[in-house]
């Protein structure tokens, strides 16, 4: 499997949390195609273990930061929130995709024009409040009666346009595009199933759901499983309060808004490093959480650990190494060896 092969094909679906279906079909194609079992749990979490009684779980999340509909004006504008922490600077005027229960309907996420000096017009209230959803406005096209004859209402699901989920390579070494995170870390998962066919390990990687809104499936998941260990795949930004550098050695949150790593288990991934001969890099969070992480701060795991690939823009058009996610998964299955060797 060519990384960046599966992350191209994994960032052209729609996944916004609580359909995720387009995604996790395509991640069982490959599953499957390396020989592997899967099912899904009623969540909706796809569940691959590689034996009985899993003690470690590794995820990757199949969900992306989207939007949500909260209304529609008599005109046939369509009222949209966040779902995950999407800001609408990060996204701007451009193709997004109503998903409708009739199929996708092709809209433009707009914040109006800019030619007036009415204290009303979106351009007067930006420069006064700043930029926010309520600035905000899907165009369809359609009017109000349409709209809800193709079944949009509030809690549709509004999803970047196919148009835009695009890798673009960058120099010699980086690519971009939106939804890396969490879809380049789902390729390093697949990659780190393809270099442990035919073990049989008390290990279960989970491709969960509704991580962006709370990591939601990853609880749910851990609720009855209680693991010692998570291993979340996840990103790891450049943020100026906890730097790293943007190339393709894997980062280690040794803390964030939910939870801190124990120092045995940095010592554990600094061998696993080692061994791989990815290197490491270490980030203490101001912000964020991690399937591992969320679980830990509700007493679901007891040891959370979220390895990370860096990444410039996040929730945004991200940036990445394009060798990252085979260093991560490189990584994963080195850390599995090791932690297997602590837990037993």
């Amino acid at each position: 499997m060519n990384a960046l092969d599966l992350v191209r094909e994994l960032i052209a679906l729609p996944g916004p949390p609580g359909q995720e279906d387009a995604v996790r079909d395509r991640v069982v194609e490959q599953v499957r195609a390396l020989g592997y079992a899967a099912e899904t749990d009623p969540k909706g979490n796809l569940l691959v273990p590689l034996g009985p009684d899993p003690r470690i779980v590794v995820t990757a999340h199949l969900d992306e930061i989207a939007m949500i509909v909260r209304g529609m004006d008599p005109e046939g504008g369509i009222l949209v929130a966040p779902m995950g922490g999407l800001h609408p600077w990060k996204l701007g005027e451009g193709p997004v995709e109503v998903m409708s229960p009739e199929g996708g309907i092709a809209g433009i996420l707009s914040f109006g024009s800019i030619h007036s000096e009415d204290p009303a017009s979106a351009a007067r209230s930006v420069e006064a409040s700043g930029l926010g959803w309520g600035n905000a406005k899907v165009l369809t096209g359609y009017n109000l009666r349409q709209l809800i004859g193709a079944g949009v209402r509030p809690g549709t699901r509004v999803a970047l346009g196919r148009s835009r989920r695009t890798l673009t390579p960058l120099g010699n070494s980086l690519v971009s595009g939106p939804f890396l995170d969490d879809r380049a870390d789902l390729a390093a998962m697949l990659l780190a199933l393809g270099a442990l066919r035919g073990q049989e390990l008390p290990v279960l990687f989970a491709a969960t759901v509704a991580e962006e809104v709370g990591g939601e499936g990853a609880q749910y998941l851990m609720h009855r499983l209680q693991p010692d260990v998570c291993i979340a795949l996840e990103l790891a930004p450049l943020v100026p309060d906890a730097p790293i550098t943007l190339d393709a050695t894997p980062a280690l949150w040794v803390s964030d808004s939910f939870a801190a790593i124990r120092p045995s288990d940095i010592r554990l991934v600094e061998a696993a490093a080692r061994e791989a001969g990815t290197g490491l890099q270490f980030q203490a969070l101001s912000r964020g959480g991690s399937d591992a992480s969320c679980a830990a701060a509700r007493g679901l795991c007891a040891r959370p650990i979220t390895l990370g690939i860096p990444m410039e823009n996040s929730h945004g058009c991200e940036i990445m190494h394009a060798d990252a996610v085979d260093a991560l998964a490189r990584l994963t299955v080195a850390l599995l060896g090791v932690v297997l060797g602590d837990v037993r």
